[in-house]
């Protein structure tokens, strides 16, 4: 990768987990850095470390996030001291585990939407006017497998990501032609402190040895940035997760991650039924997509336009068959034969 050691990068988030693994791809690439986070003490054994195996130049930004006033604040510091900002990378967030009618805290969850959601668009907004005033500059955003899934258990912390994901494509068009681009990283569960602090270390998705590598993550998106692309799922499991988000219905999305929130103690039969409605509500779409698939490219320049008619009317039929995940197993598919035979006969 090309030496950028007149460039200087923002990373909120540093001191641990994929921050701190970002932090180090770009002081290996010669970049300038202005880490930002709470513990001042992580931050100058980063800031150390940098120094000592890549003679990186760091300026430290001890701030908590959750503070309405910390990106002004962070802004005006990186003014006084003209550092120029090339490249933003908000990757700082938290999440807060538990039924949220009953069991979460609402301060906590506030602060979760303030530094997740509301402090990302602030420190955006500041630093994007100065990239656009250059023509030129980055900005990465720490997204998530839930950006585009609901998150029962962690339902402010999944809409929050989904802010982050509508926001990032959004602003991403309107910099068109201005060379300033938008990259959201997308991982799935990753081996950081973040199930501790969101109190959810005992649940099934925090299993370290079914959670990603940081490094790894960090990684992925740091070439994604690079490369301008609009976003990257992290890890090819993610992806193919991703995917399927695109194509079930909302409420059989939800109970599957739903499984992966659980307590790792759950009952196996509990396990069990919530894997079966996901199989078969994946092997439904499977199957009318491919049959769809197989006669449109046989059938004349007519018959695609009655298919594709066809093809929307039994995704919404489809989509409305799986629309209670707590069906039955056996009346998903009585569902399913019903569109099959309604919409093709």
């Amino acid at each position: 990768m090309e030496n950028q050691t007149k460039k200087t990068a923002l990373i909120t988030g540093a001191s641990s987990g994929i921050g701190r693994e970002l932090a180090r791809l770009f002081a290996k690439d010669g970049y300038k850095l202005v880490v930002v986070g709470r513990n001042t003490e992580l931050l100058e054994q980063l800031a150390n470390t940098h120094t000592n195996q890549y003679g990186t130049e760091t300026v430290i930004i001890q701030k908590d996030l959750a503070d309405p006033n910390a990106p002004e604040e962070i802004y005006a510091e990186t003014q006084s001291k003209g550092i120029q900002v090339d490249v933003l990378v908000n990757d700082a967030g938290f999440g807060e585990y538990g039924q949220f009618a009953t069991e979460t805290d609402l301060q906590k969850e506030l602060n979760v939407v303030q530094v997740n959601a509301v402090a990302l668009m602030h420190l955006t907004k500041l630093y994007v006017k100065d990239m656009v005033a250059r023509q030129d500059g980055k900005i990465l955003m720490l997204g998530s497998e839930v950006s585009v899934v609901p998150n029962p258990m962690m339902a402010v912390y999944g809409a929050t990501k989904a802010f982050i994901k509508s926001f990032s494509e959004a602003i991403r068009n309107e910099l068109q032609g201005t060379n300033v681009t938008v990259t959201v990283l997308m991982p799935g569960a990753t081996n950081t402190n973040f199930f501790n602090v969101a109190g959810a270390s005992d649940i099934k998705g925090a299993d370290p040895a079914k959670t990603a590598n940081p490094a790894d993550v960090a990684k992925e998106g740091y070439e994604a940035l690079m490369q301008g692309k609009d976003h990257v799922v992290a890890g090819w499991m993610n992806k193919a997760r991703v995917a399927v988000a695109h194509i079930l219905p909302d409420p059989l999305l939800a109970a599957n991650a739903r499984r992966d929130m659980a307590p790792k103690d759950e009952s196996g039969d509990q396990q069990k039924e919530r894997g079966k409605q996901f199989a078969v509500g994946l092997g439904l779409v499977a199957g009318v997509v491919a049959g769809l698939f197989l006669t449109y490219r046989q059938t004349s320049s007519y018959d695609r336009m009655r298919y594709r008619y066809k093809a929307n009317q039994a995704g919404k039929a489809a989509k409305k068959a799986l629309g209670n995940a707590a069906d039955s197993v056996k009346g998903v598919y009585q569902k399913a034969q019903e569109v099959a035979e309604e919409q093709f006969a």
